[in-house]
């Protein structure tokens, strides 16, 4: 007989086990593992073993920071030999950003870790939250053994995490990866699209160790351009001590070029180090910035392509990349290239491009994106 999984839950906070009161919705401690209690499939055999930690106190998503990465990351390495997978609770407004960051965070990971939230708290009569929570139990029960990149669960569909945004706050389908197909769906079975999902990574008792790399002390941030943007706005972000930007770009990387003004702040910037990272503001497609000539003005600036990343993957990815402490010429080339399936190169650049390799990434993943 086979064993039964065991799941090691972080409960950072969120929607998902908020009690009503008489000035709304707030978090509780106790309060979800107390509804879980009531409710008998949450018992079922057929279910993985597991065990909640909660954050103290629990957060509503938006207080989300750096800091409460690393206190997921670390709740994960500490438990990370005796557990089989990992499911991460959180609210939904931030869910895409930690989800990202852990992504790069867990370089060495060798197990599961799904997030999952809901829209509407489990004491409601009608909620998402039960479905989302047994059905990701179920995925990490089932396939742990084939599963080690971090991964978001909602609504039916299995996402890559740093492929997610969050698209609707009114919808119980309030995830997408707009440029990465979903790693599965759920109806009546559950089915996993393994030509999708990242390889496994061999486990041994040598590997039961999970190493951590601390995002926070990097300074990075975003910028969204819009029609009638003052060059001085962008200058204001890309101040020192400020290390990377990402942009998001109209279109398929444009901006505003015909403005010397604003030209000159973005060469100005990357001539003293910091990247600054295009990523297109529409929900689908990619910023390449080999296309059209606007493109192509920001390249000569020294603006590099952020292609069909998300902004959070961007923002995660630049963070990373700067606590490793690589250099800006690096920082650049490795945003360019997939690290744990969070873009997709254009064909004819990753066969022509300077590659550079991370040994926890492309040699044994390759392929994979």
């Amino acid at each position: 007989m086979t064993a039964r999984a065991k799941i090691f839950i972080v409960y950072a906070g969120g929607t998902i086990g908020m009690r009503k009161t008489p000035t709304g919705y707030r978090p509780e401690p106790g309060y979800l593992q107390h509804l879980l209690d009531q409710i008998p499939h949450f018992a079922d055999a057929e279910l993985p073993a597991f065990v909640i930690e909660e954050f103290d106190p629990l957060l509503d998503s938006s207080d989300m920071n750096p800091g409460h990465w690393l206190r997921i990351a670390d709740m994960i390495r500490r438990n990370y030999a005796a557990y089989d997978g990992f499911l991460v609770i959180h609210g939904t407004d931030t869910m895409s950003f930690t989800a990202a960051a852990l992504s790069f965070m867990l370089e060495d990971l060798a197990k599961p870790v799904l997030l999952t939230g809901s829209q509407v708290p489990l004491e409601e009569l009608r909620n998402d939250a039960q479905h989302n929570l047994l059905t990701s139990l179920l995925i990490l029960g089932r396939h742990h053994a084939r599963l080690s990149e971090v991964m978001v669960f909602f609504a039916n569909r299995l996402f890559r995490g740093n492929r997610t945004s969050k698209v609707s706050v009114d919808s119980f389908d309030a995830f997408a990866s707009p440029n990465y197909p979903p790693l599965g769906r759920v109806g009546i079975d559950i089915k996993i699209n393994w030509d999708l999902i990242l390889p496994a990574r061999a486990r041994t008792p040598a590997l039961d160790m999970l190493e951590i790399v601390e995002l926070g002390s990097a300074t990075v941030g975003a910028f969204r351009l819009f029609p009638g943007l003052k060059p001085s706005m962008l200058e204001a972000v890309l101040a020192p001590p400020v290390q990377g930007v990402v942009i998001e770009c109209f279109g398929a990387g444009n901006a505003p070029t015909s403005d010397a003004a604003f030209m000159s702040v973005l060469e100005a910037a990357t001539a003293r180090g910091v990247v600054v990272v295009a990523v297109t503001q529409p929900t689908r497609g990619s910023a390449n910035l080999s296309i059209y000539r606007t493109g192509r003005m920001l390249l000569d600036v020294g603006v590099v392509s952020g292609f069909d990343m998300t902004t959070e993957a961007a923002l995660a990815k630049l963070f990373y990349l700067f606590e490793k402490g690589f250099s800006p010429t690096r920082v650049k080339r490795l945003m360019q290239q997939s690290l744990v399936g969070e873009l997709t190169v254009p064909s004819e650049l990753a066969l022509a491009g300077e590659q550079d390799t991370l040994p926890w990434t492309v040699a044994d993943r390759e392929g994979a994106t």
